[in-house]
């Protein structure tokens, strides 16, 4: 498996060198000028994780060796190098390489930072690598970190990265009541929005308890749209490998609701779909124990389902958040209500998506009842987006 890692690696590291070459764009990160000047005599904190280079350089080796104060990392989901699996308990630590004292948002301080923590910095840095997808959770601890900020009067600046995934929106809008880890904010499957315009969102929709405003300032990224088909240099996440992955996960994530795997403990996860009672497929794959996914569903059991590998992208793009595979896989086991977990809503945002699988509708007749509220969202968001569409 690490020889497999190895190899996405350098795939992803060769899109990257292409894309830069052609499309030159340049993360927020890489604006120097334009945020150093503000770092002067701060006490600074950064959340970020392994996706936070600066060219060939993590962004807090760059500020430690501009003589920036840095006193503390607070790391998300997967951890601060990025090799957690999902959900998993991250402990606090210390950053080997700099000693500067790691925080986990996904260890004993629990999701949101002590008084303590808050109280050892000045300014807190966002820099990570998002998909934009409302159940991908760096998104949600960005905003539980602008409501510390906004309640411990600390300022924030967001180093912006383009969204892979930006270049459309789809989904339901989540349902309040279904507000979760996996869905924070009344927003799309699909928002299309960097973290950037999702952080100035956030303040302008008044989202934070209280309604309460974080001191924000966004440093955008340089010759980016939304119709920029942005090839991310780093794997985001353990089982995201690579950009096929993570165009279908809008998709193929439901599964995580469901007893079906979605190719967890697989060298191409989120890639496929199956089950070991699911009738009439040839493709088979084994779920195994390996980092990132060390007991993934259906752990070392023959499945049977279907590759998603070579469904072209531009394919992908024309559905969208796609529930044919959810639907396929629903009616092929036949399992009725025991094919559904609670999770599932917590997903999708929404009760009716479970009710109208149940009752037979397509994929096409269950987009239908979110188009409104995707043309809504378009409209609601348009004051806050920092590139053109």
């Amino acid at each position: 498996m690490k020889h497999i890692y190895l190899i996405t690696l350098v795939c992803f590291l060769s899109c990257s060198f292409v894309f830069g070459q052609k499309g030159w764009v340049i993360v927020g990160a890489e604006s120097t000028k334009e945020y150093f000047p503000v770092l002067k005599n701060k006490r600074i904190a950064i959340m970020s994780n392994h996706t936070g280079m600066v060219g060939e350089e993590h962004l807090l080796d760059l500020l430690l060796r501009n003589k920036f104060n840095v006193v503390a990392i607070f790391s998300p989901e997967h951890g601060f190098r990025g090799d957690a699996d999902a959900g998993e308990h991250v402990a606090s630590s210390v950053d080997s390489k700099t000693g500067v004292p790691i925080r986990s948002l996904y260890g004993g301080e629990g999701q949101k930072p002590s008084k303590e923590s808050m109280e050892m910095f000045d300014l807190m840095i966002i820099d990570i690598q998002d998909v934009g997808l409302r159940f991908y959770t760096y998104y949600a601890t960005m905003v539980r970190l602008m409501d510390a900020c906004a309640e411990y009067n600390k300022k924030m600046l967001v180093l912006d990265r383009p969204n892979p995934n930006g270049h459309y929106v789809d989904g339901p809008i989540l349902d309040m009541k279904h507000k979760s880890g996996v869905g924070w904010l009344p927003i799309p499957v699909v928002h299309g929005m960097t973290l950037g315009e999702l952080a100035l969102m956030t303040n302008g929709e008044r989202w934070l308890p209280q309604s309460r405003v974080c001191d924000l300032t966004v440093i955008k990224c340089k010759n980016y749209t939304h119709q920029t088909l942005y090839q991310v240099p780093l794997p985001p996440s353990p089982n995201l490998p690579n950009m096929k992955s993570i165009y279908l996960y809008p998709s193929t994530c439901l599964f995580e609701a469901t007893p079906v795997s979605l190719g967890r403990g697989t060298e191409f996860p989120f890639q496929v779909y199956g089950h070991p009672n699911m009738k009439g497929y040839d493709f088979t794959f084994t779920p195994r124990s390996i980092p990132g996914a060390k007991y993934p569903p259906q752990l070392d059991r023959l499945c049977y389902g279907v590759d998603l590998r070579n469904v072209p992208d531009e394919e992908i793009f024309a559905k969208g958040f796609d529930l044919t595979y959810v639907i396929d896989a629903y009616n092929n086991l036949n399992l009725d209500d025991h094919f559904f977990r609670p999770f599932f809503e917590k997903l999708v945002g929404v009760d009716y998506i479970r009710k109208m699988i149940k009752e037979g509708k397509s994929a096409d007749e269950i987009k239908k009842m979110w188009k409104g509220d995707v043309e809504k969202f378009k409209q609601q968001r348009k004051p806050y987006l920092l590139y053109s569409e």
